[in-house]
C-alpha cells in the first residue's frame, strides 16, 4: 500500500501493503533517506556475500540509534561466521524491516564496512574500547549520519509490540482453502475464518495493497488483514484473505502481473466463496484496501459480480495523480520547504508524462534516465527506478483512472478515507470517489474521512510512513467498527 516520496528524483518502493509508486529523493539532508529504507528492504530475508573473513571481535549482533532528523530508528547488523566467511543481515526495528542482506562484509583490522546494496546504503566503522564499540558513518542516497553500534541484546532487536494481534484460541472456525484461478492456470493458497453456526453467512473477500503480499498482508510488523478478518469474523462476517500469486504458498508468478491480473485472481476468491456451505451467495463483498480499493471496482465490473463493495483508503483518480501528490505531500510533512515541495511536484509530473506517454519500455527508459542524471544519484539507484518504472504493474497505475468503473458500480459502497494518509491524501481521493459513485446506479453510498488515521488506518501524529511500525496499534477500533456496523446492516448475519 507505494509510497513516500521526498525530494527531486524518482525512488521506488517495495514495502508491502501499501500504495507503491515513484518517491522522489531530496537532495536536502534528512528529507527522505528514511524512506529508502523501510521502502526497499522489508521482507528481504536473505544474507549477503563475504570478501573477508570477520574477526571474532564483530561476530554477533550489533545496534545502534540513527538520528535521522524526522525519527529516530534503531539500526542492528547481525554478523555470523560462515563456512567461506562471514555473512550478515540487517533490521530496522522501529520501521518493521528485518533480514535485510548485507551484501559485503569487509574487517580489515579494527576497520569494519557492511556494504547494502539493496537499499544503496554502507556503514563504515572502527571497533574502539576493546571491542566494545563501533564507531562510524551510515551513508545512504548520497547522506551521511554517524552511527555508534554496541552489542545487542534481544530487547534491542525486537519490534513494538501489536497487541491487537489474535491470539488463540479463538471463537470462530479458521479454515485452509485453495482457490482456482482457472484463466490464469493457478492456485491461490487461503484462509476462511466463518463464525459459529451452520449460517449461512455473509462474507468478504479481503484484497491487498501493492507489493507481494501474503493473506496477512503484513506491513511493518503489522498483520493488517489478520485483525480485519478476526474483528468481523467475531461480528457473524465470514472473511477470505489469501496469498496473493507468488507470495506464500500461492502458485504463479508476482512479477510481472498487473493490477487487472490481480481482479482475476479475487474474482476467483469470489466465485469460490458463492460455492461454498455456509455462506450466503448473494450476500458476498470485496474488501479492498489502498491499491485493493482500486481493484475491488474493477472486479465487480469486469470480472464477477458481488453485493457490497468496502473501499479503504482506494484511489479514485488516475495513479500519475496520486503519485504526483504524494510525492509533495511527503516531503512537505518532512520538513521541505515550500520551494522544494514545488521543485518535487514539477519532477515528479515530468517523470509521469514520460511514463504515460512513452510508447515503450524503451523509451520511458531514455527519458527518465535523462531526467534523473541531472540529480547526481548513483547509477545503480537510478537504474534500479528505471527498472520499476517500467514494469507492467507500474505503467498500468499510471495511466488508469478509477473513475470510470466507479461510474458503473451498482451495490452499495463504502469508501474510507484517514485524514491524515499521506499516500492517498483524501483531499484529493474522497471528493472524486464520492462525485463518481452519486453518478453511479448505486443507490447506497457512504465515503468517509476518519479524523486522525493515517493511510494504515492507524492514529497518528504526522502521516508519515516512518510512523508505521512504531504505532502500536494495527488499526484503530472505530475504522474496524465502521466496517463491521456497515457490512452487518446491508447483510442478514446470523
Amino acid at each position: 500500500m507505494g509510497h513516500p516520496f521526498g525530494g527531486t528524483v524518482v525512488i521506488l518502493s517495495c514495502c508491502p501493503g501499501v500504495l507503491r509508486g515513484p518517491r522522489p529523493v531530496c537532495n536536502q539532508p534528512m528529507v527522505s533517506w528514511t524512506r529508502l529504507l523501510v521502502l526497499l528492504g522489508v521482507g528481504l530475508a536473505v544474507v549477503g556475500l563475504t570478501t573477508v573473513s570477520a574477526q571474532e571481535g564483530v561476530v554477533g549482533s550489533w545496534t545502534g540509534t540513527l538520528d535521522a532528523g524526522t525519527a529516530e530508528l534503531r539500526i542492528v547488523f547481525h554478523i555470523e561466521r560462515g563456512s567461506d566467511g562471514s555473512t550478515a543481515t540487517m533490521d530496522s526495528p522501529d520501521q518493521g524491516a528485518t533480514g535485510i542482506p548485507v551484501s559485503d562484509v569487509t574487517v580489515v583490522g579494527d576497520s569494519v564496512t557492511l556494504a547494502v546494496d539493496r537499499i544503496a546504503g554502507a556503514y563504515e566503522g572502527v571497533l574502539v574500547e576493546d571491542s566494545a564499540k563501533i564507531k562510524g558513518t551510515w551513508t545512504q542516497a548520497g547522506q551521511s549520519f554517524p552511527l555508534t553500534l554496541t552489542p545487542a541484546d534481544k530487547a534491542d532487536t525486537a519490534p513494538p509490540p501489536r497487541p491487537q494481534h489474535p491470539e488463540p484460541p479463538s471463537p470462530y472456525a479458521a479454515d485452509s482453502v485453495t482457490v482456482r484461478n482457472e484463466s490464469a492456470g493457478l492456485t491461490l493458497d487461503g484462509t476462511l475464518t466463518r463464525p459459529d453456526g451452520d449460517g449461512p453467512h455473509p462474507a468478504v473477500v479481503l484484497v491487498s495493497g501493492s507489493g507481494p503480499q501474503d493473506r496477512n498482508s503484513e506491513v511493518a510488523n503489522h498483520r493488517l488483514f489478520h485483525v480485519l478478518a478476526d474483528h468481523l469474523t467475531r461480528q457473524g462476517i465470514a472473511v477470505l484473505r489469501y496469498d496473493e500469486r507468488g507470495v506464500g504458498a500461492s502458485e504463479g508468478t508476482f512479477e510481472g502481473a498487473t493490477s487487472e491480473d490481480f481482479a482475476g485472481d479475487a474474482a476467483a476468491a469470489v466465485r469460490f466463496l458463492k460455492g461454498r456451505p455456509g455462506i450466503d451467495s448473494e450476500a458476498v463483498g470485496l474488501l479492498g484496501m489502498s491499491e485493493g480499493g482500486l481493484v475491488a471496482p474493477m472486479v465487480h465490473t469486469r470480472f464477477e459480480p458481488v453485493d457490497f463493495l468496502v473501499l479503504m483508503a482506494g484511489p479514485s483518480v488516475p495513479g500519475h495523480e496520486i503519485l504526483v501528490e504524494q510525492g509533495a505531500r511527503m516531503a512537505s510533512a518532512q520538513g521541505a520547504s515550500p520551494s522544494a515541495v514545488d521543485t518535487i511536484r514539477s519532477m515528479q509530473q515530468q517523470i509521469m508524462s514520460a511514463v504515460r506517454t512513452a510508447s515503450d519500455s524503451a523509451e520511458v527508459a531514455n527519458q527518465v534516465r535523462s531526467m534523473l542524471n541531472t540529480r547526481g544519484l548513483p547509477d545503480a539507484q537510478i537504474q534500479s527506478q528505471i527498472e520499476q518504472m517500467t514494469s507492467p504493474w507500474f505503467r498500468f497505475f499510471v495511466r488508469y483512472d478509477p473513475a470510470p468503473t466507479l461510474r458503473q458500480v451498482d451495490v452499495p459502497v463504502l469508501a474510507l478515507y484517514g485524514s491524515k494518509d499521506l499516500q492517498v491524501p483524501p483531499e484529493q481521493n474522497a471528493p472524486p470517489m464520492r462525485a463518481a459513485l452519486r453518478s453511479s446506479p448505486s443507490d447506497d453510498v457512504t465515503v468517509r474521512v476518519l479524523d486522525g488515521l493515517n493511510h494504515l488506518f492507524q492514529p497518528a501524529e504526522t502521516g508519515l510512513p516512518t510512523e508505521y511500525a512504531q504505532i502500536e496499534t494495527t488499526m484503530a477500533p472505530r475504522a474496524l467498527e465502521a466496517v463491521a456496523a456497515w457490512i452487518r446492516a446491508r447483510t442478514a448475519v446470523n
